[in-house]
C-alpha cells in the first residue's frame, strides 16, 4: 500500500522533529513551551515540528481515500515523493532559519496537497 509506505516514512520525520525539540528543550532546560524568546533554536524546532503536523495528517488522508478507490499508484507515489521532500525541505528550512527552504518547502508541499485534492473531488465526481 502507498499510503502506508509514506505513513512510514513520515511518521520517522515526525519522529526526528520531535528529537530537536527535545535536544532544545534540555539543552536549554526548558520543560515546555517555546523558551518564550529565550532560545531561538527551540521555537524554530517547535515551529518545524507544529508545521509538519498540521500537513501531514490530511494528506495521508487524501492519499489513502484516492488509493482506496482506484487511483493510480504511480500517481499517488508521485505526488507522495514531492510532499514528503517538501516536508523535509521545509523543516530543514526552519530550523536553518532559511527562508529559501522555507518557500521551496511549502511549495512542494501546497501543490501536491492540492492535486491530491482535486484528484480525489473528480474521484468522487466521476468515479
Amino acid at each position: 500500500m502507498t499510503t502506508s509506505f509514506f505513513a512510514s516514512v513520515l511518521a520517522l520525520w515526525l519522529c526526528w522533529l520531535s528529537l530537536q525539540v527535545i535536544q532544545a528543550r534540555r539543552r536549554h532546560q526548558i520543560g515546555y513551551g517555546d523558551g518564550e524568546g529565550k532560545a531561538k533554536d527551540l521555537q524554530l524546532a517547535c515551529s518545524a515540528q507544529s508545521n509538519a503536523v498540521n500537513y501531514i495528517p490530511i494528506m495521508l488522508v487524501l492519499m489513502f481515500l484516492l488509493e482506496e478507490h482506484g487511483g493510480a499508484s504511480w500517481l499517488i507515489m508521485l505526488i507522495g515523493l514531492v510532499f514528503t521532500a517538501g516536508r523535509i525541505i521545509h523543516g530543514r528550512g526552519i530550523l536553518a532559519d532559511s527562508l529559501k527552504g522555507r518557500v521551496l518547502g511549502m511549495q512542494l508541499t501546497l501543490w501536491p496537497l492540492i492535486g491530491m485534492a482535486v484528484l480525489n473531488l473528480l474521484n468522487s465526481i466521476f468515479g
